[in-house]
């Protein structure tokens, strides 16, 4: 009754996104598993994990916007906590390896066996067990968005400094990841991996599962990122991005408010990095490069900031046209990114799907007020009486 009752009170885009995602995560494998690969209908095994890739960047993204569109938080750092997903399914997934590696230790992960390590680090423990990795790949985000976020919120930190010490915070990860001796295989990161759950990797059943858990993983994500925004809760978010400090001086505990919604976003991401491991079969420091969480601003800017299905939008749509211009322009593509975020900033401020619910509002009819405005109207209704 209540899943009923939240469905029912979707609007239309919301509710074609769930609907979209949901027939992708049925149709997908089967058009690509059970069709013939001479039908115009296959889709091609790369072309699958190549879309399973881009539903983790959605992911990213969404848990970007609840953030940044929401709460008014810019953080240039979601790329760490993505990153620390992703290295915490690598850990399983080395451990799955076994005696199959190229040295041949049952418990040792190959670049331990290289680098002289006699025992494995107190770290790895647990991540023999998949439980235990899903644990770990939502804790550890969870927990470093916890601490940092506590202190930065308590400090009363906001703005661009925010958004510079998130980025410090990348950079940091990334230099530690970067040392052998840190136990997470240095500059290399973690590759040849075999088995997930007993099943192979790179087979072609496993990369459709893939897919359709990552869709699955957007809906669950979109659905609980929805239910936080349009309850009472989520209006208090969006009154303290618009005047933080009139929600302050009325009372409220903004620190905690922001907190709350920044651990879930951290969470959120570090399960798409868990997704994308496997897909793409390779987890390094480069994934806490700090351009990577610039890059996931862009993908919300253009699809539409405090929308959540704009955001996951401008996720697939920008990576497709990544994908396509570094083959056909690789020197060009990173002109044509920077020139697509000044863009969109200049001509499309509410991004891709801001400006389609724009050509469909009638020309007379006025957009509806902000909270701030609205309570600004009460305040000169009250005085005039």
């Amino acid at each position: 009754m209540i899943a009923y009752r939240f469905f029912a009170g979707l609007d239309r885009l919301s509710l074609g996104f769930v609907i979209l995602m949901l027939g992708a995560a049925a149709l997908v494998p089967v058009l690509a598993l059970a069709v013939p690969g001479n039908s115009a209908f296959a889709i091609p095994p790369y072309v699958v994990a190549l879309m399973g890739k881009y539903l983790c960047y959605a992911l990213l993204a969404l848990a970007l916007d609840l953030v940044w569109g929401y709460c008014g938080i810019l953080s240039l750092g979601h790329g760490a906590f993505f990153a620390l997903g992703g290295y915490a399914m690598g850990m399983y997934l080395m451990r799955q390896i076994g005696a199959r590696g190229v040295y041949a230790n049952p418990i040792l992960p190959d670049f331990m066996v290289f680098l002289n390590w006699k025992e494995l680090p107190v770290a790895w423990w647990g991540f023999k067990f998949f439980p235990y990795a899903m644990l770990m790949v939502m804790l550890v985000p969870g927990l470093l968005a916890f601490a940092f976020g506590w202190f930065a919120f308590r400090s009363r930190v906001t703005g661009v400094y925010l958004s510079i010490i998130t980025q410090a915070m990348t950079y940091a990860l990334k230099l530690a990841f970067f040392r052998n001796d840190f136990g997470f295989g240095g500059n290399n990161g973690m590759t040849d991996f075999k088995d997930i759950l007993g099943f192979n990797v790179q087979a072609d059943a496993t990369r459709a599962a893939l897919f359709s858990i990552s869709a699955l993983a957007l809906v669950i994500a979109f659905i609980l990122a929805k239910a936080i925004v349009t309850s009472k809760y989520g209006k208090a978010l969006i009154a303290v991005r618009d005047a933080e400090s009139r929600v302050r001086f009325l009372g409220y505990r903004v620190e905690n408010y922001k907190l709350f919604v920044w651990v879930v976003s951290a969470v959120i991401a570090g399960v798409a990095g868990a997704l994308y491991v496997p897909q793409v079969g390779i987890i390094n420091p480069s994934e806490f490069e700090p351009g990577n969480s610039i890059e996931a601003v862009i993908w919300v800017a253009v699809g539409g900031r405090g929308t959540l299905v704009g955001a996951a939008l401008g996720a697939v749509v920008v990576n497709f046209a990544k994908t396509y211009f570094t083959g056909a322009f690789p020197e060009y593509w990173l002109f044509g990114l920077g020139a697509l975020f000044i863009l969109v900033t200049l001509f499309l401020p509410k991004g891709i799907l801001g400006w389609l619910a724009g050509l469909r509002r009638a020309p007379t009819q006025a957009p509806p007020p902000s909270l701030i405005e609205q309570s600004e109207i009460a305040e000169e209704g009250g005085s005039a009486q």
